[in-house]
């Protein structure tokens, strides 16, 4: 008996970014990426990823021209977006191969993919948000795909997946979502278009750490095992399920290796929360910290 496969294939944008959110998605533990890449993602339903510039065996015109041809599927494939956009001066700081001899700008591909797409996953805070590439002074114009979105007047539903980087199993875990349900309704989001499944708590509300904060023990210096909110932990105004999660597997996570959280998947990340090391000032946190 014949087995019909759903293929849904997959573009990967990388724009102004470091790489860090694909190298984060390879190492996906369950399932793996050769799972994703070569399996079938559920029963009947495989993601096949056609475009991915660390991750693809090809290069050059030939993967432009599958990029392109994908264009024409128009509401079938799933856009990927790694980076914030590059619009300054006519979005000269960034290209994703060219056309009739120039080049074609990460924000024209950008578009032309967006807008076409089933869904557009922003991956990584500088999606997300515009991250690092969008801080101050921002010479790039860098912006986020939500606001290249809004500002060319694209419908197409992007889901944010912030973090920097961003957890294996929340791209993995959204990708499988839209495969198994389709795009989710609104409610399934925060006020940031980030997925609620991944980023509905407060990372201070589940810190191990919380006791100290409560009995007003505080941490001098990285490595002292008090809370670490004195040195510039975020956690207080950062959403997402890091402690429960944790990373490597479920093996550890920043503030369980004594690194204070720096609230990586906010989009205030990262010009409001600079400089890290130092403590945060809240006026909506009352009495925190006090002696």
């Amino acid at each position: 008996m014949s087995k019909e496969v759903t293929e849904y294939p997959v573009i990967w944008l990388q724009a102004a970014a470091c790489t860090g959110c694909s190298i984060s998605l390879l190492n996906t533990a369950s399932p793996t990426i050769k799972n994703i890449l070569i399996d079938e993602l559920i029963p009947g339903k495989h993601v096949s990823l056609r475009v991915h510039p660390n991750v693809m065996g090809g290069a050059g015109e030939q993967v432009i021209e599958l990029l392109e041809k994908t264009v024409q599927e128009k509401g079938k494939y799933i856009l990927v977006v790694e980076g914030a956009v590059p619009t300054a001066e006519d979005a000269v700081y960034g290209a994703v191969g060219e056309k009739d001899g120039k080049p074609v700008s990460m924000l024209e591909r950008v578009k032309t993919l967006g807008e076409n797409a089933l869904a557009v996953l922003a991956v990584g805070t500088c999606a997300a948000f515009g991250g690092l590439p969008a801080g101050d002074p921002n010479p790039t114009g860098c912006k986020s795909v939500m606001d290249v979105f809004k500002q060319n007047g694209i419908n197409t539903p992007v889901i944010n997946i912030a973090g920097c980087p961003p957890h294996p199993d929340w791209f993995v875990g959204v990708v499988a979502q839209v495969v198994i349900y389709g795009i989710p309704g609104p409610e399934a989001f925060d006020d940031f278009g980030r997925p609620l499944l991944f980023f509905k708590d407060l990372i201070h509300e589940n810190c191990p750490r919380r006791a100290y904060f409560d009995e007003g023990k505080f941490a001098k210096k990285q490595g002292d095992p008090e809370c670490l909110y004195e040195i510039g932990c975020r956690g207080p105004i950062a959403y997402a399920d890091c402690p429960t999660r944790m990373w490597n597997n479920g093996k550890n996570w920043c503030i369980g290796s004594g690194a204070p959280c720096s609230a990586c998947t906010q989009p205030e990340f990262p010009d409001l929360g600079s400089p890290f090391f130092e403590k945060i000032k809240d006026d909506d946190l009352p009495n925190i910290g006090e002696e």
